[in-house]
């Protein structure tokens, strides 16, 4: 690693930490004696996007950022928040191998803002979707208003079904269960 000060190659490793999805380290110039830090990180595979016009392209990273940050400005999400919006698209991406096509990136964005911020979401789905009129804005926002009352009313209602434990694969009930029987 060469030094920023100087240029020499050589140096010595002060401390490392395990940060975020990446490995800082102080280290320490063996010519002038200047510290500075370095990051180590997984190169993940590249990933073309496969854009409306057939053209490929690498992903990236602060492209996907840059449109979730157009669409939240503005808006009160943590920065955060974004980046971790980003984090999950990107991973997601890199599982779903070596072409993705932007549309499917579109909809991971927009699944993922519409339960962050639906006036973001909105803003995201008007330039992806490209709306061509009011009416067809309007029949986004109908669709978004529509889903708001399935979710409060899924949390305002009990379940009539007992739900399942995703661990043990058995039914849990919220209702006293009887007792076994004495002998």
């Amino acid at each position: 690693m060469r030094c920023p000060r100087c240029q020499h190659p050589e140096s010595r490793v002060v401390d490392s930490r395990d940060v975020d999805n990446a490995i800082r380290r102080r280290r320490e110039c063996l010519n002038c004696g200047a510290r500075f830090t370095t990051y180590e990180r997984i190169e993940p595979a590249v990933v073309y996007v496969v854009k409306r016009d057939g053209r490929r392209e690498p992903f990236s990273r602060e492209k996907l950022l840059r449109g979730i940050q157009r669409a939240c400005e503005k808006r009160p999400l943590a920065t955060e928040t974004l980046e971790a919006l980003a984090d999950e698209v990107e991973a997601k991406v890199q599982q779903l191998g070596p072409e993705v096509s932007s549309q499917t990136i579109g909809e991971l964005v927009m699944e993922r803002l519409k339960e962050l911020d639906e006036i973001a979401y909105i803003r995201f789905a008007s330039v992806y979707r490209q709306f061509k009129d009011l009416e067809s804005l309007k029949a986004e926002l109908e669709e978004l208003e529509q889903a708001r009352q399935r979710r409060r009313l899924r949390q305002s209602q009990p379940t009539l079904f007992p739900l399942e434990d995703l661990g043990s694969g058995r039914a849990v009930s919220s209702a006293p269960q009887p007792r076994p029987a004495r002998r």
